[in-house]
């Protein structure tokens, strides 16, 4: 009964480890320009480790590749601004396209692509899928809680403790979308795995709190 309780008790504590290990807290440290560079430009850490985005700054790669995770944040953009994460980011023709399923964040009520609505607003699938109805939104100025999870192939997005969005890659559905968006001619397009990406827009925005979590 000892040896058994021992043996329990080592295997809770290297799973704690194990999480513990594939759970971190992200900051510019884990990104890189498009070039592989550190990042520099318009981005800046603020004092208390808000992210914050202003001028031309690039969009950003992270170093590490992921496939199953859940990636949580908090966000606010300037009135009128368009930002958002990429995730399965590659470069899809080896010359520089950076390309990988957008969590749109955007002014819904000021920039033109928030007013056109659907798949262009606050928390879709970018240029593939629109959030559900009803989402809870806060305006431009107010920071917005976020949450993306991937587990083998589907997606959900996540708002401010709702979740406004769910897809299957793998289905028809899905590959029909993208058939239809602006990726459709883009090979290898959002292959199931990649890289996250902080992207510029060139419009004001702060990231904090974001936390990337790795699962099988």
């Amino acid at each position: 009964m000892i040896l058994r309780s021992i043996l329990i008790y080592a295997l809770l504590i290297a799973g704690l480890q194990g999480a513990s290990a594939e759970n971190v807290k992200l900051n510019l440290t884990h990104f890189t320009d498009t070039n592989g560079k550190e990042p520099a430009g318009g981005w800046s850490t603020d004092p208390d480790g808000t992210l914050h985005l202003k001028g031309k700054g690039g969009n950003l790669i992270s170093k590490r590749s992921c496939t199953n995770f859940v990636l949580e944040w908090d966000w606010k953009v300037a009135s009128g601004a368009n930002n958002g994460i990429k995730y399965w980011v590659t470069n899809v023709d080896g010359k520089g396209d950076w390309l990988g399923i957008e969590y749109q964040m955007i002014d819904d009520d000021k920039h033109p692509d928030g007013l056109r609505g659907g798949s262009h607003t606050t928390a879709s699938f970018y240029d593939i899928q629109e959030p559900e109805p009803g989402k809870p939104v806060r305006p431009a100025g107010e920071w917005n809680s976020s949450r993306i999870v991937v587990k083998k192939g589907r997606l959900e997005h996540w708002l401010n403790g709702k979740r406004v969005g769910k897809a299957d890659t793998n289905s028809e559905d899905w590959k029909r979308r993208v058939a239809a968006s602006k990726f459709k001619n883009k090979s290898g397009f959002a292959p199931g795995a990649g890289r996250i990406m902080l992207t510029d827009h060139q419009d004001e925005t702060w990231f904090r709190s974001l936390r990337l979590t790795l699962t099988r």
